[in-house]
């Protein structure tokens, strides 16, 4: 039997650090978002816009040297890193802010009932053979390509959601009215037995990358405006260690992502997996 050590391009859950310890200084990013909400936010609000433009003014009032790109400080509190601590003080319990697109440049704090995507640690672990190539094995280049490598070639959307789905473009940049730029990490369009298609937006999350509600939404607005006829069923997919793939299936109810269903895929060798475990699959 091939030995099930990991391999060059798989990945391992590391620990990660909070990027903010207690008493540790602000970053700069951390310093101009905290000056952008003190400047716009008032006590009661639930939400505002801001440009952000606004970031070379603020820097150079903090002082500090402005960053080349102010659309990489977005990125790094929508789809990263925690907001800052005064920032996140202000919202009631059961309650955070969160920053989405309103336009060219534009941006909205909004605040919303606290929602975490992350995976359960009391879920069955299916095993799958792994069809992985393994020159794609040793070549991937980061965690997110080697994530949606791992996805496309075990087949885990249509396995997953019970459809036969097809890669139809990834790290797609384009915009969403009223949101501005947004970047889709795969679309797969799908179809099932019964000749119903589909559209399926896939956010890939690996290391400290974090999934996003905010992320969702847009995938579901360019979803709605790009493919009105199809059925958007979005998708959230994470390593984890040994070689796990977590996928959740999201969907919108009362304004408001949920997770409608999440399961855990392992690969494996064809020859791990046993009469037993085919037996358990067989009996849900």
């Amino acid at each position: 039997m091939r030995s099930m050590s990991l391999r060059k391009g798989d990945f391992v859950n590391k620990p990660v650090l909070k990027k903010t310890m207690p008493n540790k200084p602000e970053n700069r990013y951390q310093a101009i978002i905290g000056r952008v909400f003190e400047k716009h936010y008032a006590k009661g609000a639930t939400e505002f816009i801001f440009n952000r433009n606004e970031f070379d003014a603020i820097a150079k009032s903090l002082k500090i040297e402005p960053p080349k790109n102010f659309g990489d400080v977005m990125y790094s509190f929508r789809y990263r890193n925690e907001l800052p601590t005064s920032i996140a003080s202000t919202a009631a319990e059961g309650r955070e802010w969160i920053v989405k697109g309103a336009g060219k440049g534009l941006y909205r704090f909004k605040l919303v009932k606290s929602v975490r995507i992350a995976p359960r640690d009391d879920m069955l672990t299916i095993k799958v053979p792994d069809a992985t190539p393994e020159i794609i094995v040793s070549y991937a280049l980061n965690d997110e390509q080697a994530l949606l490598a791992k996805v496309r070639y075990n087949r885990l959307v249509d396995v997953f959601l019970g459809i036969t789905a097809y890669s139809l473009q990834n790290h797609l940049r384009t915009t969403v009215k009223d949101i501005g730029q947004i970047e889709i990490d795969e679309v797969y369009v799908g179809i099932d037995r019964n000749g119903r298609q589909f559209i399926v937006p896939v956010q890939a999350k690996g290391g400290s990358d974090k999934h996003g509600v905010v992320q969702t939404e847009q995938d579901m607005a360019w979803c709605a405006a790009a493919f009105p006829n199809l059925i958007c069923r979005p998708i959230s997919a994470q390593f984890m260690e040994n070689d796990c793939i977590v996928m959740f299936e999201m969907a919108m109810q009362d304004d408001e992502v949920k997770v409608v269903e999440e399961r855990h895929y392992q690969r494996v060798l064809g020859s791990a997996i046993s009469v037993e475990d085919i037996r358990q699959y067989s009996s849900r």
